[in-house]
């Protein structure tokens, strides 16, 4: 019987990371894969994402329009659940494959949720320590099936009363990509996006939306620490979050020779850069979990992140601007750190093909139960 897989995608992150699973899920035999493409792919001024998603010849792929630029949570959520409640009574799958912390992952799971759909999550039980924690582990509560980058996120798991069988260490799919050698390489991907600059830092800074009324002021800060560091930056547009309106309409602002700004990047690319650079700088998560593995450092700036993993190579600060670029200058000329393996070692993609064929997950209950701690995790 042919097993009807859907995968959600919103972020050109996420994409990213599970673009490989779902070229090989759709050519596995008595496997039909769709794909819901929403969310920031589908915005212009990030840079219309979805067209790399029919670059790579996607089969079954869905758009759906479900926000506008600087649209809030509420709005985004509501009208995820109309149009997505619409396309799985159209398509009546097996299972649901979300990812990550955002609003349509948790929008679509609970739909799943209350249409008795299971659901597979990636990446639950990390911790950040923004709104971003509790709409990932609000994922987490409506998913039947888990794959987590550690035993740790595991740990966490079961302490939400997550059943252990059902919760599969497979690592983080990036890290496959990371530690491949299909990435372009740096002079091309520099010809692609007209980047002159011999050396450079990658910044990127999202709105916390919890912390909404500092956000000018902490832009403000970001923005001046590094005009005044003259160090060369690849400064990338945030998500699509209440406050990014305000964020970008200041990038708009700056001419400085130094800083070139993009709405997006192709994800392999991106690792490129991120792979070459001298640091990454702002609040984004690759700065916790792509750029250890090619001993960049990092500094992460705020609390965005702040509870994510304490790695060597990253050092955190607040908003103050004479702080970050204290620490820009310290960090400007550091050599590379030893590679860092916290989110898994590779081999992501092949683990999780073979739970995907296995028949056990396909046993796994839609009814969920809660289950107490066995002090024998």
């Amino acid at each position: 019987m042919v097993k009807k897989v859907i995968f959600l995608t919103a972020t050109r992150a996420d994409y990213g990371k599970l673009k490989k699973i779902i070229i090989s899920t759709q050519a596995l035999k008595n496997f039909e894969a769709h794909v819901f493409v929403t969310g920031m792919h589908n915005l212009k001024s990030h840079g219309n994402t979805y067209k790399q998603i029919e670059l790579d010849k996607i089969e079954n792929v869905t758009r759906f329009f479900n926000q506008s630029l600087g649209d809030n949570h509420s709005k985004v959520l509501s009208k995820t659940a109309v149009g997505f409640s619409k396309y799985i009574k159209a398509i009546k799958p097996d299972l649901v494959v979300v990812h990550g912390d955002r609003v349509e992952p948790l929008t679509c799971s609970i739909v799943c949720c209350l249409n008795n759909i299971k659901i597979a999550h990636f990446e639950g039980g990390e911790i950040s320590g923004t709104i971003d924690e509790t709409f990932r582990h609000s994922i987490s509560k409506l998913c039947n099936i888990h794959f987590v980058t550690n035993f740790v996120a595991k740990k966490r798991l079961i302490q939400m009363g997550e059943k252990s069988d059902n919760i599969f260490i497979t690592g983080s799919p990036d890290v496959d990509l990371i530690l491949s050698k299909e990435l372009p390489n740096l002079h091309d991907t520099k010809l692609r996006y007209n980047i002159n600059f011999e050396s450079y830092a990658l910044a990127i800074f999202h709105p916390v939306t919890t912390d909404i009324k500092n956000l000018k002021k902490n832009i403000s800060n970001f923005i001046k620490a590094l005009k005044l560091s003259n160090e060369k930056y690849i400064l990338i547009f945030p998500n699509n979050d209440l406050g990014s309106e305000l964020i970008i309409k200041q990038y708009k602002k700056i001419k400085n020779k130094n800083i070139k700004i993009f709405p997006s990047l192709r994800f392999e690319s991106y690792l490129t850069l991120l792979k070459n650079s001298k640091f990454i700088i702002g609040n984004s998560s690759s700065g916790i979990m792509e750029a250890p593995y090619f001993g960049t450092p990092t500094i992460n700036i705020g609390d965005r992140q702040n509870n994510r993993a304490k790695l060597k190579s990253i050092l955190n600060c607040d908003y103050d601007s004479n702080v970050i670029l204290r620490i820009i200058n310290k960090y400007k000329n550091k050599k590379k750190y030893k590679s860092q393996f916290y989110f898994g070692s590779g081999n992501s993609h092949e683990k999780i093909i073979n739970i995907l064929k296995s028949k056990s997950i396909w046993k796994i209950k839609n009814q969920k139960q809660f289950r107490e701690i066995n002090h024998k995790i």
